[in-house]
């Protein structure tokens, strides 16, 4: 009952991530572009203080959009504030987290293989310490002086990112490290809200109110601000990747899966760059021509090694037991001696055997009808695996989902790589 709760829950948060996810990055995709499209205003809306303005035609319906260089003439009754978007997307991805890989750490947050944390408990507080202390990171050097620097700003977190992913693969079970690069960008981006650009905007907003000139305190706000609204710019699909990336196991279960989730960092942030800068009016094809390269390189690199299927022999042929010899230098038991026309057994077993045996040990405790592991309520994607024909009914994601790693999940049933090879083989021989 208790894993049939968890997948209500995780069913529950994961449209609210999505929907509020969509809602937050479709907001800022959508103010970049309009930031950045916004043209000179005639001459009687200048001298209103309208630094820009845009015209927009939309379900039947003409807009226009204007762009105040500092205060209005008159402070609204109602001004719409973007915060929440971001705001929900965290919470409710935290609680993705909570139910997903907290609840089931064995399964999918723990990789024994790499470190053996003693106990759930320990994995888990190794998991939040790990965010909390690359949060208060990059909290340190967006405040420091070097987060007054867009250029220097950007690489040092770059580089710090890099170093977090690596640390994050050496930790985690291969998908959780994925999604924990993901959850540093997410609390990064809401943080970015919640601590910078919301108190920029509240100290704007205060003066104006006043009747106040914004001073040098306002200004700095702005510019800290500023750039944290750049960061959240270049983090936002690099973060949609992690996202999903649950569904691409070639990518974390790649050997050198943290190298792999750092050129497709900085493959969609250049390519998000690419856009910045055709907002700009600036068109430079050479930020997509070499994502596009770099993406075709990681796949060449990351191409699996040829399988070599393993031929499945029939089962060997029966004889009578009177006529099969005893091994050299083993005595006949008295009164076991052979009796002609005995019923007859096989001399060898069938090459199903060994594998199936692996399958069932190993496989089919969550991929059956009624699961017996810990944690799962039905077989994952509805998927039995118990006999040879439920093996060649879903070869082809057999071969994927083992060769890749990607199952056993967390490999939580220790498949070893000899009998992931040997599953490799004959499922693709079948």
């Amino acid at each position: 009952m208790g894993a049939y709760l968890l997948d209500w829950l995780a069913l529950f948060f994961r449209w609210f991530h999505v929907i509020a996810g969509v809602a937050w990055i479709g907001a800022s995709f959508y103010f970049v572009w309009l930031d950045m499209s916004l043209q000179k205003p005639p001459e009687w809306k200048a001298k209103k203080g309208i630094s820009g303005d845009l015209w927009a035609v939309h379900g039947g319906g003409f807009y226009e959009i204007a762009k105040y260089k500092l205060d209005p003439e008159e402070m609204p009754k109602t001004l719409h504030w973007f915060k929440w978007e971001a705001y929900t997307t965290w919470l409710t991805g935290a609680a993705m987290m909570a139910i997903v890989y907290y609840a089931n750490a064995t399964a999918y947050l723990i990789d024994p293989s790499k470190v053996d944390f003693g106990s759930n408990i320990g994995a888990i507080a190794t998991s939040i310490l790990f965010l909390l202390v690359t949060y208060a990171i990059y909290e340190g050097v967006v405040r420091s002086r070097i987060g007054k620097n867009k250029m220097v700003f950007s690489i040092t977190i770059f580089v710090l990112m890099i170093i977090a992913t690596y640390i994050s693969y050496q930790l985690f079970s291969d998908r959780a490290s994925f999604i924990h690069v993901g959850a540093i960008l997410g609390t990064i981006m809401a943080g970015n809200v919640f601590f910078g650009i919301m108190p920029a905007q509240r100290a704007l907003v205060d003066c104006v109110r006043k009747g106040e000139k914004p001073g040098p305190e306002v200004a700095e706000l702005a510019l800290m601000a500023r750039n944290r609204s750049l960061m959240n710019n270049y983090f936002t699909l690099p973060l949609i990747f992690t996202m999903i990336s649950n569904h691409y196991p070639m990518m974390y279960s790649h050997t050198h899966g943290w190298l792999v989730l750092v050129f497709v960092g900085i493959i969609t942030a250049t390519a998000r760059h690419y856009f910045n800068q055709k907002h700009l009016g600036h068109h430079q094809p050479k930020y997509l021509i070499i994502p596009a390269i770099a993406t075709v390189l990681l796949i060449i690199w990351m191409r699996p090694a040829p399988i070599e299927p393993l031929p499945v022999p029939p089962v060997a042929a029966a004889q009578p037991v009177a006529d099969i010899a005893p091994p050299t230098g083993e005595a006949v038991v008295a009164g076991a001696a052979p009796i002609a026309g005995a019923a007859a057994v096989p001399v060898a077993a069938s090459a199903d055997d060994a594998v199936i045996g692996v399958v069932q040990a190993k496989c089919s405790v969550c991929h059956m009808a009624q699961p017996t592991q810990a944690g799962f309520n039905a077989p994952p994607a509805g998927i039995i695996i118990q006999t040879p024909e439920d093996m060649k009914t879903w070869k082809a994601k057999i071969v994927t989902a083992v060769q890749t790693g990607y199952m056993p999940l967390g490999n939580i049933t220790q498949l070893t790589d000899e009998e992931r090879s040997q599953i490799v083989a004959y499922a693709s021989g079948l």
